[in-house]
């Protein structure tokens, strides 16, 4: 493994070295993924009154360690943490509450659950990962005896010990049995390494060197021939969108599903052992939170909830506190036909459960090779999976956003109402599918939540390839915003254009009917049932002279919404539609035409914005505020709507 260890990238002093060799392993996914591994660095420091106070900084709990800066560790009385390895016993709620005791800073974040192990060790910098190779080496049957011939007495072996206190209190116990001058790391079982040193560089670089000792050892026992494995046959969309129901209906509220067939996933799930290796559990018992114990391999959702049911009623009395049993749906599913799905509450959760599992069948191939794949046991892993102190990471994110888990497709999503509904869904919490013809609209959000796609939505094939792909992105479909729309130049009927007319048809109507033709299949398979929202106009229920084409494109909309709400009623799908009026932040205007409009009326911009009945300017947002409440369960009950948002329009009224 190289070292990446730049003394000019490091900064000055221990905290900020300390930081910056968090990143180093943080950054290197063999090594580290999403929040996994600690780091720490002993220090003195003057506390308020001047007086010198050995300070142990230690990763914040909840902190990346990809990301991580000095601001992210908690500064901890190091005293006081060696007084609390003298106890005979600490709950975890002790614990806790005695390490937010021990911070010099209230305002820090809480400390890893394994501060006590890093104040226990005597050496000033501590760096902690989940290295595959490790993992690799530890999950065999003889795994403590592999790790000894590998490193010798350059490590000291603890066996699997839940993180917390307990732990802590049996490393001590191991250094004292196995550690002398020479010992550089601590391997735990089933868990990772531990290295030391005098400062972070010392640390990193001895956490490098057993790491490259363990892959040696992986290159020359446990090497590979991979072997090119067909790939998995590519499902339709309905399919997935079925499958994804069918877990979203075990896990009690919709959910995000992802598919992956990448050439190591189709070898993977093509092994004919595939079902027996798989369930034998996580690389690691830390991983549990985000993959639960084992994967659904194939696709019998309601036996493997069945199944998660009895893992629990096996387990759950003898922690001796009441437990609350987690959902049963699966978060892998691993099937030939398939590849891997990967679940989530929102399309993050998604991501993290790949890299994990990506890293997970690595370790588990490996392992096989080497003799057999022995992960720590099912009570090692229901322990970590219902240990209040993890589930705690999950419960930081807070209660779930209004869409959360849900899928919103919105075409226009480049520019206007369409961007602004875009906008408003991701922050409800939605995955959010983007059509525009511009190219822009891949980059007109960031983050997991959002996949933008330029597609010509009157283009029967584009539209066919775009949901595909967003499908297998996402898994289905549970709201549509139909906001693409063109306004052709104003002509009289007289001199009406033909193109003009038939551009405006295509675009306005006979995309929104190929639309709802391509996700109706879609729509009836959302677990909360399927919303629609259209776009219209105000010209619908009052047209304007010199608008013909737009006004009967868009009044044809609306009867088409009309009868998709009659016909898809008893689909559980909503079809509603919004006429705004004089939404002046959108492309169709630009400030020369405002002020030549204004001009006209003899008004100012400022007035011509407000000329409606409320003297209200009306937004894209405001447009797009009206589409959330649509989607809502506020509107369980209304379907073939229309709601005009023009701030009240004399002709309509």
């Amino acid at each position: 493994m190289r070292n990446r260890w730049s003394d000019a990238d490091a900064g000055d002093g221990p905290l900020a070295q300390c930081a910056y060799g968090s990143r180093l392993i943080g950054t290197e996914p063999t090594l580290v993924l999403h929040g996994g591994g600690n780091t720490s660095v002993k220090a003195e420091v003057a506390d308020v009154t001047g007086a010198p106070i050995d300070v142990l900084y230690v990763k914040g709990s909840g902190h990346d360690l990809a990301s991580i800066g000095p601001e992210g560790f908690a500064p901890l009385r190091l005293a006081r943490l060696r007084e609390l390895l003298t106890v005979p016993a600490l709950s975890d709620a002790q614990m806790v509450n005695e390490l937010r005791c021990a911070l010099l800073d209230a305002a820090a974040p809480d400390p890893s659950v394994e501060a006590l192990l890093h104040a226990m060790l005597p050496h000033r910098a501590v760096q902690h990962s989940h290295a595959d190779a490790i993992l690799t080496l530890t999950n065999l049957a003889d795994g403590e005896a592999v790790i000894r011939d590998v490193f010798g007495d350059d490590v000291a072996i603890v066996p699997y010990v839940m993180p917390g206190f307990d732990l802590a209190v049996r490393c001590a116990e191991v250094w004292r049995e196995q550690a002398d001058a020479a010992t550089t790391g601590i391997v735990l079982l089933n868990h990772g390494l531990f290295t030391f040193g005098d400062d972070t560089r010392e640390a990193y670089e001895r956490h490098l060197e057993l790491i490259t000792r363990a892959e040696r050892h992986l290159s020359e026992h446990a090497s590979a021939v991979r072997v090119a494995a067909p790939g998995p046959a590519r499902p339709t969309s309905a399919e997935l969108a079925s499958l994804r129901r069918e877990i979203s209906d075990a896990a009690g509220g919709p959910m995000i599903v992802a598919r992956h067939a990448d050439e190591a996933t189709a070898e993977f799930v093509a092994r004919a052992d595939l079902a027996e290796v798989a369930n034998r559990g996580p690389a690691t018992p830390d991983h549990v939170i985000r993959t639960k114990r084992v994967p659904l391999v194939g696709r019998d959702v309601a036996g493997y909830a069945d199944c998660y049911r009895e893992y629990f009623e096996r387990h759950h009395r003898r922690r001796g506190t009441e437990l609350k049993q987690l959902d049963p749906a699966p978060r892998i599913v691993l099937d030939p036909d398939l590849g891997m799905l990967t679940i989530g509450r929102s399309a993050k959760d998604t991501d993290i459960a790949r890299d994990i599992y990506a890293h997970t069948m690595d370790v588990i191939a490996a392992g096989e090779r080497l003799g057999g794949y022995r992960p720590a046991s099912e009570e090692h892993i229901f322990d970590l999976e219902y240990w209040d102190l993890e589930q705690a990471k999950l419960r930081r994110s807070g209660p779930p956003l209004p869409f959360a888990g849900e899928i919103a497709l919105v075409t226009g999503a480049a520019s206007g109402i369409g961007k602004a509904c875009a906008r408003a869904l991701l922050a409800a919490g939605a995955s959010v599918v983007g059509w525009d013809l511009d190219a822009g609209v891949t980059e007109t959000f960031a983050g997991p939540g959002y996949l933008g796609q330029a597609v010509d939505v009157t283009d029967p094939a584009a539209v066919d390839t775009a949901l595909r792909a967003a499908v297998e992105r996402f898994g289905g479909l549970d709201m549509v915003v139909a906001s693409a729309g063109v306004f052709k130049a104003g002509a009289p009927i007289a001199a009406l254009d033909t193109d003009a007319w038939r551009s405006s048809m295509a675009v306005n109507v006979d995309s929104v009917a190929l639309l709802f033709r391509e996700t109706h299949p879609l729509l009836a398979l959302a677990p909360r049932g399927g919303r629609v929202a259209v776009i219209a106009s105000r010209n619908v229920p009052a047209p304007g002279p010199g608008a013909a084409a737009y006004s009967a494109s868009k009044a044809a909309v609306t009867q088409l919404s009309r009868v998709a709400a009659l016909e898809w009623a008893a689909d559980g799908i909503r079809v509603n539609v919004v006429h705004p009026d004089a939404v002046f932040d959108t492309g169709l205007w630009t400030e020369e035409i405002l002020a030549k409009r204004a001009a006209d009326y003899g008004m100012t911009v400022e007035q011509y914005k407000r000329r409606n009945l409320l003297r209200t300017e009306v937004s894209s947002a405001t447009v797009a505020q009206a589409v959330i409440r649509l989607c809502s369960d506020d509107f369980a009950a209304t379907t073939g709507a229309q709601i005009p948002i023009d701030g009240g329009s004399e002709r309509v009224v």
